[in-house]
């Protein structure tokens, strides 16, 4: 990527803001964690590595600062409430605090976006070994490098395989309402030079049906200890189009993004956002003042229904409790 989604400047933390791509490249500079809380809370920053990265850097922030952190590590704990990454990059920030004081903290942030950029790449590896050549990959939201350190989960995969020498092309769904992949997902393939196609959300069952799609892949905002995912909404209904397709559906996260406190799907906390963000977008309005919305920001999808999941130690096929428990044996 020629750009980067998170820059670490020691007395602040630059985010690119995401809500103006792909008409603008601007940064948004962060100075304490209440910022880079009402950045993650506003989109400004969004996708869950990168969540989990920008938080540990607001912490750093207020450590640089010598302000009190007990209120900076609430209010970034209340930023979002899907994306795990958020509540691990927190715990290991405090894990560091206890064991080396507030003067470790700035390191523990770069090490954490280090290893985020590190376990991406891992993935991208592992994955792109799925990927046929020639295929047609279908995705949803934005698991790119805008969403993490860099390189991606689910466009790593697509990175990797094509530096493999794999002539792959991507199908990206626009992800209503906040259009992730008309805006984000299109914009990167478009930046690396991959062939990407843009389509509705609703002509994903027509594409599959004529035979058009080889395989799909997305990221994920949580997994809990079954394998259950929670991702974008309308990932559940790829999946269920998927096994309807017989195509394979595989999902592309870092450990950080399992949830072993969290038994299966039903326990993922699903965000509800703001109903503006169904009825318009950017100041146009085109549904009726007073009509009742529902917004929830993810679905879940459960494990039978992915045939794999993708991360830094490899494949999980067919995942359940047990598979995913000997990841972290």
């Amino acid at each position: 990527m020629k750009v980067e989604t998170l820059r670490w400047r020691g007395s602040s933390l630059e985010l690119l803001d995401q809500r103006v791509l792909p008409e603008r490249i601007e940064y948004v500079a962060c100075r304490s964690a209440d910022e880079v809380a009402r950045a993650i809370r506003d989109m400004v920053v969004r996708g869950a590595p990168a969540i989990g990265c920008a938080a540990a850097f607001g912490i750093a922030l207020d450590a640089k600062r010598g302000a009190a952190l007990d209120p900076a590590f609430d209010a970034l704990a209340h930023s979002r409430p899907t994306a795990v990454n958020l509540f691990w990059a927190l715990a290991r920030m405090k894990a560091a605090l206890a064991a080396k004081g507030a003067s470790a903290l700035e390191r523990e942030a770069i090490a954490i976006f280090e290893q985020d950029l590190a376990v991406n790449q891992a993935i991208g590896r592992h994955g792109a070994e799925l990927v046929p050549g020639d295929a047609r990959v279908m995705t949803h939201c934005n698991a790119g490098a805008l969403a993490t350190a860099g390189h991606g989960t689910a466009l790593g995969v697509i990175r990797s395989a094509r530096d493999a020498g794999k002539r792959i092309s991507v199908i990206a769904n626009e992800t209503r309402p906040y259009l992730q992949g008309a805006r984000l997902t299109a914009w990167e393939m478009v930046q690396e030079g991959i062939p990407v196609t843009l389509v509705t959300d609703s002509t994903a069952g027509h594409l599959m049906s004529r035979g058009e799609v080889d395989l799909l892949v997305v990221g994920a905002d949580r997994i809990a200890a079954n394998g259950d995912v929670a991702n974008k909404i309308g990932t559940y209904a790829l999946a269920v189009l998927a096994r309807r397709h017989r195509l394979p559906f595989y999902v592309a996260a870092p450990l950080s993004t399992f949830d072993l406190a969290t038994s299966d799907g039903s326990a993922i906390p699903i965000e509800e956002r703001s109903a503006d963000e169904v009825t318009g977008y950017r100041g146009l309005h085109w549904a009726p003042e007073g009509v009742k919305v529902r917004n929830p920001a993810f679905d879940v999808t459960p494990a039978e229904l992915v045939t794999g999941l993708i991360c830094e130690k490899g494949v999980v096929t067919e995942p359940n409790r047990e598979r995913v428990a000997r990841l972290f044996a």
